[in-house]
């Protein structure tokens, strides 16, 4: 597995496989091959070129290869290896002189045809749950120990950012009134729920508060703001809404919160590793249902609960999510991408808390296998359902 500095990206949105994704693709060409040539073509095909125009694909690659003229092709037809495939070519004098396959996989990262992942970058040797926790049990670790101990010295400090940029994103997104950017005009409604009076408890008051701070982050990651990728863009609004709900319960320190966020990261990494965070690879299941593990670790390490009851959080949070479909209406990050944001933020505390009232270690089903299951679902899933505007609510909308 790679660093967590990985998987938690700063950027913006709407997509991290569709917007962040094809701007590193285009930075990665430029930087091969900008010398020669005086023009670039870039084809798009599978959920890029269905759902491109609505996540801002054409926008992004265009605003990154200029000065260079670029001509972009939605190619829907074509079937290739991969849902999220974009192949650049460069051209001098009308002729093509170079040409760049790159996969767009999720959570901002690319891999290029016909190129071997880069070992050296890897820095985890340990691939499942259940053999980290074997070696912290080992070694008298708990997960925030055991990241601390593979990541580099300047982990904390990376974090710290990665806290400031959460939490900026929400007081950005209830600052924020009007209509998201986009065909569908969307209201954004992130400070209406924030300010509404609300009878009930402080309980009922803040689960509110989540709903908003949710909100607040997707709709910023709509509007193309700036955002962290928690595990991607489109699921981005969880953690930091379950980050802020725990500061706000006054219960834990800063510290606390930085290491609950590497447990969080842990999370995300396995999934990313042994399943897919990619809507396009296995629908929405992918995206918030990873989200939903992560923030559910990230509150059941902030609770002091064991080992067991950490993975069966994120369990729990991930096994119902399973099936989920992605199939945004129009190809935008918004329906229902905003809502499913809240529904899981708070998904994840209550999986924290059914966790912490279980006997843990009688559990039938691990947090390896829910992600295995995820895969396997994710593969029998349609087409349709996976970010490509073609079934689904999606298709509803259109008739």
């Amino acid at each position: 597995m790679y660093s967590i500095k990985e998987l938690f990206k700063m950027g913006n949105g709407p997509s991290s496989s569709h917007t962040i994704g094809p701007l590193e693709a285009s930075k990665e060409f430029l930087k091969r091959y900008s010398e020669g040539i005086d023009e670039v073509r870039v084809i798009l095909y599978g959920s890029l070129a269905l759902t491109g125009r609505g996540h801002l694909t054409d926008y992004i690659i265009e605003k990154t290869i200029l000065p260079l003229p670029v001509h972009i092709e939605f190619d829907i037809d074509t079937l290739m290896e991969h849902p999220n495939t974009m192949i650049f070519e460069g051209i001098k004098n009308g002729k093509k002189i170079c040409s760049m396959k790159v996969f767009s996989i999720g959570g901002g990262f690319i891999r290029i045809a016909d190129e071997a992942e880069s070992i050296s970058k890897k820095i985890y040797p340990l691939q499942s749950f259940k053999d980290i926790a074997s070696y912290c049990k080992k070694h008298s670790l708990n997960l925030a120990e055991y990241v601390s101990q593979i990541e580099d010295e300047e982990i904390d400090a990376y974090l710290e950012g990665i806290y400031s940029v959460m939490l900026d994103s929400i007081e950005r997104g209830l600052a924020h009134t009007g209509v998201l950017p986009g065909k569908l005009q969307v209201k954004r409604k992130a400070a209406y729920i924030y300010k509404q009076n609300s009878k009930g408890s402080e309980y009922d008051l803040l689960r509110k508060k989540v709903f908003a701070y949710a909100y607040a982050v997707s709709e910023e990651n709509a509007s193309g703001g700036l955002i962290v990728t928690a595990p991607t863009c489109g699921a981005s609004g969880v953690l930091p809404a379950c980050l802020k709900y725990a500061i706000e319960l006054n219960l834990y320190t800063h510290k606390q919160c930085i290491d609950a966020l590497k447990v969080a990261g842990l999370i995300g990494n396995l999934v990313k590793t042994n399943g897919s965070i990619s809507g396009a690879e296995a629908g929405c299941q992918a995206e918030i249902g990873t989200a939903c593990a992560m923030a559910a670790a990230f509150l059941a390490f902030l609770e002091g609960g064991s080992l067991e009851t950490i993975e069966r959080a994120s369990e729990i949070a991930l096994e119902h999510h399973l099936g989920l479909t992605c199939d945004p209406v129009l190809g935008y990050v918004q329906i229902p991408c905003i809502e499913r944001n809240a529904v899981a933020s708070l998904r994840a505390i209550d999986a924290a808390k059914l966790a912490s009232y279980l006997n843990s270690n009688d559990s039938k089903i691990s947090f390896d296998s829910v992600v295995k299951t995820m895969v396997t679902t994710g593969q029998d899933l349609r087409t349709s359902y996976r970010e490509t505007a073609e079934g689904g609510l999606a298709k509803l909308f259109e008739e």
